[in-house]
């Protein structure tokens, strides 16, 4: 009997950041890889659950809350993140839901975690995005503003603990994981969250300690009803 598509997926991109992890001198266990499991359902990611993945991506509050909590029953060490932009009426929601949120983005949202933070005493792993190709359509912060809005969130009392990015779909990524490489280190940010499904090997040579990847493991991603 032939291994189901999903971890025959799963494994190959383990396979390949392991590789990826090597050809730069680092170990791949320094690479975390975030399954993008948005809009797929539970019986699709309860595979990879059972392969022993515990770090998924979700885009949305509101999905995650529908499939999660019965996940995490099944399954101890779950780490969930938020990799899709938050409102700050749903802060709470994610304090209380989510293990890491990436998309800290504007003063608003850093200003509701702050106090979503202090009113539950969870502290969720925190990264600021990033706009590095400045995309009107794209949320995140613009690298020139970057520095100034990591101090702004720590002056708030959050621990920034990381960089993530989206580049332009027709761009160099490489170029983008440099510049959010660049802009980390000067700011004392230890994680970078960068890389897709498309090119999370380049962003491993980069520096990438967290990698995105949904289609590559999932495959075609469902139509939203």
């Amino acid at each position: 009997m032939s291994e189901n598509p999903i971890l025959m997926r799963y494994h190959g991109v383990r396979d390949s950041i392991a590789k990826a992890a090597s050809a730069s001198g680092r170990q791949a266990a320094s690479v975390a890889l975030v399954a993008v499991s948005k809009t797929f359902p539970a019986e699709d990611i309860a595979l990879v659950l059972a392969a022993g993945q515990r770090v998924f991506g979700e885009n949305r509050v509101q999905e995650a809350k529908a499939k999660w909590p019965g996940l995490r029953d099944q399954y101890p060490g779950i780490e969930l993140h938020l990799i899709g932009p938050l409102q700050s009426n749903k802060a709470g929601e994610a304090v209380a839901l989510f293990d890491c949120i990436e998309t800290v983005d504007r003063p608003k949202i850093a200003e509701a975690l702050a106090v979503e933070i202090t009113k539950q005493g969870k502290h969720p792993i925190l990264f600021v995005q990033v706009n590095t190709g400045a995309e009107p359509q794209k949320a995140g912060v613009l690298p020139e503003e970057t520095d100034a809005f990591v101090a702004k969130c720590r002056a708030l009392g959050l621990h920034i603990s990381g960089l993530m990015c989206i580049p332009p779909a027709d761009e160099e990524p490489a170029l983008h994981f440099a510049l959010l490489e660049k802009i980390a280190r000067r700011n004392g940010l230890a994680l970078l969250s960068m890389g897709m499904s498309a090119d999370y090997e380049a962003a491993v040579k980069f520096g990438a300690t967290h990698v995105r990847v949904g289609s590559g493991i999932f495959g075609h991603r469902p139509q939203p009803m």
